[in-house]
């Protein structure tokens, strides 16, 4: 025995299980290689299969959605049957089945790769994504329970660490798998490759997902973490979310039957009043999601039983807040492929747009980074250096990953001017959720406009720098969302999951207004995102206000 663990045992601390935490990190490893991942993915799939940018964005929507519908599941088995699944199974098992299924869906990838058949790879991608809801459900309090509790927010700040790692270097791999080679490759390249090197992919992200779901069951010291504490009930939410599925599905039919249209050789017209029958059914559904949360909140505030959580505005806009924000962090990068095609940006191939993708990408570890300094105990002056040095040293780690694969960083050296301002950002925003919400929210405004705006080198930066203002907005949105709510904190959280969604309904909806307007203009989707991040931040400070709720001393570390 250690003297480090003699002390902590007479403190009565509880030691780190370190063995399960490896393994547990690995997961959120997973979720960043394969979401970031599906950015390459996407131009690749667009160019084989001859898709359009909305069609080729329905890759997001598979993946995102899925998150949806499995955190709606689990709330309704804990509306109607009156206990937590994940809790019934416990922390330990929910993961392994979560990973479980997780390699079904790669195996359903593989099947439809043979078939070679895009819908049969999009609902290989949502049992994935399936998979993965259910992981993180479980996953952040299967890793406080890892060790001392007062020492949980470290090892949850790690996870996201990795997450963010894994959101780096996955475009990097997908791209190397997917292309063989660091250097440019055309469409028409793209187009002859073979479909062969996608199931060596995911046959090897199967084989990973069973080895931690093993190495998991296997674990004879992992805690089980089963609870068997009754769930508070929400009636009329679960009513309410279910006739918002119903309505989000009669939405997107007309949209998914559009997609087998084919429109090679039709007129000009006729491409158009395409485009604009598929945005009109996407907005419909955008329009869905935001007004019946509205609405079940304004009929919450009337007669609060049966809401649960969604009686609380904080949350009910907070969920709105997530909804845009993973929306947004996934519409900038999704899209980002074919922003690069044009002239003014350089013009560059699918492979060669693969830097910039892991520069936006890893512009979030550089954040999260950050972000997590405050976690651990440390003096001002050392945090204060600190928040200085580790987003130069992730900035510098992002590039020397990209180098050792061979890529040109030359054009992205410049780029840590803007980290440099999401320094000067942190500073000034002290460590306060909706003070840190609210400034780099507007900065994502100002970004966005710039990047519809400018081209070369200062658009590309304003959009990459998109991923900077995305990093931290996960932790301050959940802490500010769930403030106040005491013993439906646990409900309100699985809400939030649920709007997860957003990473499946607003890339959709720029892709499809990129056909409209163009690739460039489309980005005024993240802008009008972007500033109801701002707004929010403004608006639940008020709210907390009323309320009575020190919101200034909201914990905001963490990441997503």
């Amino acid at each position: 025995m250690s003297n480090q663990t003699a002390q902590n045992e007479q403190k009565g601390m509880i030691p780190t299980n370190y063995g399960a935490l490896g393994t547990l990190v690995t997961v959120f490893f997973f979720w960043g290689f394969i979401a970031a991942g599906n950015s390459i993915f996407i131009p690749f799939c667009k160019h084989f299969f001859k898709l359009d940018q909305f069609q080729s964005q329905l890759i997001d929507f598979a993946f995102y959605t899925a998150y949806y519908i499995g955190a709606l599941i689990l709330f309704a088995y804990g509306s109607f049957g009156g206990k937590d699944l994940v809790g019934k199974w416990g922390y330990k098992k929910s993961i392994v089945y979560g990973l479980l299924f997780s390699a079904l869906g790669a195996a359903a990838m593989i099947i439809a790769v043979n078939a070679n058949t895009f819908a049969g790879m999009l609902f290989g991608l949502f049992i994935v994504a399936l998979g993965f809801s259910l992981q993180q459900t479980a996953a952040q309090p299967f890793a406080i329970s890892l060790g001392d509790p007062s020492t949980g927010t470290s090892r949850v700040n790690l996870g996201g660490g990795i997450n963010s790692f894994g959101t780096t270097i996955g475009p990097v791999v997908v791209a190397l798998a997917l292309f063989g080679t660091t250097a440019a490759v055309t469409d028409k390249d793209i187009e002859s490759l073979s479909l062969s090197k996608v199931i060596l992919l995911y046959t090897a992200v199967g084989g990973l997902f069973i080895s931690a779901a093993a190495l998991f069951h296997f674990a004879k010291k992992v805690p089980s973490g089963v609870m068997e504490e009754e769930t508070e009930k929400a009636d009329k939410a679960l009513y309410t979310l279910m006739i918002i599925t119903g309505l989000l599905i009669l939405f997107f039919v007309p949209v998914f039957n559009s997609y087998t249209v084919d429109l090679t050789g039709a007129s000009e017209q006729a491409i158009k009043d395409m485009n604009n029958y598929r945005l009109g059914w996407l907005l419909g559904a955008l329009a869905v999601v935001v007004f019946g949360l509205i609405f079940a909140n304004m009929r919450a505030q009337k007669k609060p039983e049966g809401w649960g959580a969604m009686k609380y505005p904080q949350l009910v806009l907070g969920m709105l807040a997530i909804f845009v924000y993973v929306g947004v962090e996934v519409a900038i990068g999704s899209n980002l492929g074919e922003l690069l095609k044009l002239d003014e940006f350089g013009g560059k191939q699918a492979s060669e747009s693969t830097p910039y993708i892991a520069m936006y990408w890893g512009s979030l570890m550089i954040g999260r980074w950050a972000g997590a300094i405050s976690a651990f105990n440390m003096s001002k002056n050392t945090k204060m250096i600190l928040q200085v040095i580790v987003p130069l040293v992730a900035f510098g780690i992002i590039l020397g990953v990209n180098i050792a694969f061979k890529y040109n960083m030359e054009p992205l050296y410049f780029y840590f001017v803007c980290v440099l301002i999401q320094i000067a950002a942190f500073f000034i925003s002290n460590d306060k959720p909706a003070r840190t919400l609210m400034i780099f929210g507007f900065l994502g405004v100002i970004a966005m406009i710039i990047g519809t705006q400018a081209s070369g080198v200062v658009g590309t930066y304003a959009l990459l720098s998109g991923g900077l203002c995305c990093s931290i907005m996960w932790p301050c949105i959940f802490s500010l969302s769930i403030a106040g709510l005491g013993k439906y904190t646990t409900q309100g959280s699985a809400f939030l999951i649920m709007m997860i969604l957003g990473g499946g309904i607003i890339p959709p909806i720029q892709g499809k207004l990129a056909d409209v307007i163009g690739i460039q203009q489309s980005y005024w989707i993240p802008v009008a995102c972007f500033a109801y991040l701002a707004f929010f931040a403004i608006a639940v400070a008020g709210i907390l206000r009323k309320q009575g709720v020190n919101f200034e001393n909201v914990s905001s570390s963490g990441g997503h």
